[in-house]
């Protein structure tokens, strides 16, 4: 499509040719539709009239997401007027860069891109060590940390749309990566808790808050502090005796502050550790919303620190209002951090997204809260790939701008803002986890595409849960996932392309494994030698095959990994994927071993196999969330 402007800054249209590909425009001197530009305060406007186009926005990211709204439109009708009252000042997504798979600047530059057209302006890497420390050189050591150029030339990409970049760092708890050398043995508390209270452990921060900060042009920085659920009770203990765990944590808030407020920083910390101490029934709990937050409690809580209440798994509305009036509490309106589920899994979980984002959201509108970040977490390994997260993006987009969302308005959106019809195939990712016996939208978080795969096939940890319905639903299930996922990349350009092509790598080999422990099993029990010798060697064995399977998914994921990622990282699925192979070569010689009768029995295939025993929750069948190493051996895994 042809456009051409009527003033617009030079900075706009050096955004615009950004974007260029993905709205399938050129800019001319005057052919085309004629659009003029008007920067005022107000709500987003669009309209075209007799061949007359209209943009009329406050911020520069709302130009952009105007550009793109009006352009979709003007594909569609020669009349139309659209407004748009902008629900949040800062919606964003802040993207983990800290389990091994650490982004590329050019894929960074994809996802701002992608921000821009959505109207998403806050963008969050988060990096525990995985960031240049000057004076540290084992900071982020072989970890692929990003160099200050790198980020400073994301932040001002970023910037050519208006999106704010805010460093997002840890100065208390999860920095086991960076605590695990020699430098830091006099300033832990725990492996992954900085000692508060020493002098060393403040030089260190200073050192890490003046790194991060100076990459970036926004003077807003988060510190972190989450999840330090065991702080004062390490070294600390042993060298201060019993405390208040409470007043350790403020005078810790304290002596960090006071650095922000030396470098001119305004700093925001998680929430979570406020609720955790102050809760009656302290047992590691989260968001407690009977927590004890009295007058006398709320004075001693530093002030001059903005709050982020994250929150994950909860599904009422009302809960959620409940939470942002406490959170009022602490003397400012919080930012709500919801989350992308894309962690401890090979595919996003949808379903609880949805289920999740859609209440917080609505909640967020109607208690006045002004900034909101979607989470897209990476723990366990990575194994997903973050692009597959641009659907709930696009869900927190919608909800910046407007009231109700539904799948239909996702759908055309994201078509707009990446240039690809995409919505409906991400959105169905969620099957490879949401299979049969799985209850709808995966409250849970069952992760069976996970613990499937890697769960060793002679110890079948998790095939108690697969016996029954289960063993004849699955291959069948993954068997028609691997041919949607195939269409998908015969659909689809890079590097969505490459994700497809892993997905449907792994449905194949899901139709073999899946049910692999089951089977073996069986035909042991009932004396089937025959089998079990055709599955040791037989040239079209099923074990041969699976192996095939597996190193394609390997190579696969190694592709999709190296073209989205840094490669450090990506060793610790080549080890898995190792392993693995290794493991299905042992169940060959095993089973060998029986049929030639150099052994008598297979005695990990006498041992009687059991519901996975997680947290007293045995009986829902498939609906388990499991990890790699505790899927792959109840041995002593180091």
């Amino acid at each position: 499509m042809k456009i051409h402007f009527d003033h617009l800054s030079g900075k706009l249209l050096e955004g615009i040719s950004e974007l260029s590909d993905i709205l399938d425009i050129s800019i001319t001197d005057g052919e085309g539709i004629k659009i003029r530009v008007v920067q005022m305060e107000g709500p987003i406007q669009v309209a075209l009239k007799d061949g007359q186009g209209l943009i009329r926005y406050q911020e520069s990211i709302h130009f952009f997401r105007a550009l793109g709204l009006f352009l979709e439109q003007a594909r569609e009708r020669a009349l139309f007027e659209l407004t748009a009252e902008p629900k949040f000042d800062f919606n964003g997504t802040m993207l983990d860069v800290s389990r091994n798979g650490v982004l590329k600047v050019a894929v960074i530059k994809q996802f701002i891109r992608y921000m821009a057209l959505m109207g998403l302006n806050g963008l969050m890497m988060y990096t525990e060590d995985t960031y240049e420390v000057e004076e540290q050189p084992y900071f982020g050591y072989m970890r692929g940390r990003y160099t200050a150029s790198e980020l400073k030339e994301c932040d001002d990409y970023a910037d050519l749309f208006g999106i704010e970049m805010i460093p997002c760092i840890q100065t208390l708890g999860h920095l086991q990566q960076a605590l695990k050398w020699g430098y830091a043995a006099d300033m832990k508390d725990h492996a992954d808790i900085l000692l508060a209270g020493e002098p060393k452990t403040y030089a260190f921060i200073e050192q890490m808050i003046t790194a991060a900060s100076g990459m970036f042009r926004s003077k807003r920085i988060h510190i972190g502090m989450d999840e330090a659920f065991q702080v004062g009770l390490g070294n600390y203990l042993k060298l201060n005796g019993v405390q208040d765990r409470f007043q350790i944590m403020n005078d810790h808030v304290n002596r960090v502050l006071a650095i922000t407020d030396r470098l001119g920083l305004e700093p925001m910390i998680w929430s979570d550790m406020y609720f955790n101490l102050l809760a009656n029934d302290y047992q590691g709990a989260l968001y407690n919303v009977d927590a004890d937050f009295s007058d006398d409690n709320m004075s001693r809580i530093p002030k001059g620190v903005q709050f982020v209440y994250w929150d994950y798994g909860r599904r009422d509305q009302n809960g959620y209002e409940q939470l942002y009036e406490k959170h009022m509490r602490l003397g400012s309106k919080p930012i709500f951090a919801g989350g992308i589920h894309m962690w401890n899994s090979i595919c996003p979980n949808n379903g609880k997204t949805w289920m999740t984002s859609q209440p917080a959201l609505r909640a967020a509108k109607t208690k006045g809260i002004r900034e909101v970040i979607a989470t897209a977490w990476g723990d366990n390994g990575n194994e997903s790939n973050h692009l597959v997260i641009l659907a709930g993006l696009q869900l927190f987009a919608e909800h910046g701008y407007g009231d109700e969302v539904d799948d239909k308005l996702l759908t055309r959106r994201l078509a707009a803002c990446t240039g690809i019809d995409l919505f409906e195939s991400l959105n169905a990712l969620k099957y490879m986890d949401e299979v049969p016996g799985v209850s709808e939208g995966n409250h849970w978080m069952a992760n069976p595409s996970k613990y499937l795969l890697w769960q060793d096939p002679l110890l079948g940890l998790l095939d108690k849960h697969v016996e029954g319905e289960a063993e004849a639903a699955l291959p069948q299930h993954y068997a028609g996932l691997e041919r949607r996922w195939r269409q998908c990349k015969e659909q689809f350009p890079a590097p969505f392309s490459r994700l497809y092509e892993f997905y449907e790598r792994l449905a194949s080999v899901l139709v073999i494994k899946s049910t692999l422990g089951v089977t073996l099993k069986k035909w042991y029990k009932t004396g089937q030698k025959d089998q079990l010798a055709e599955l040791a060697a037989a040239p079209d064995s099923p074990l041969l095959v699976l192996k095939q399977r597996i190193e394609a998914l390997r190579l696969s994921h190694r592709a999709l990994w190296m073209s989205t990622y840094k490669p450090f990282g990506w060793e610790v699925l080549d080890l898995r994927y190792g392993g693995l192979l290794a493991r299905i070569s042992s169940t060959q010689d095993r089973l060998a071993d029986y049929v030639d009768g150099h052994i008598e029995e297979i005695e990990e295939l006498e041992a009687e196999r059991l519901p996975f025993d997680q947290n007293g929750l045995t009986g829902r069948a498939l609906e388990v969330n499991v990890s790699y190493q505790a899927a792959v051996t109840a041995s002593c895994f180091i």
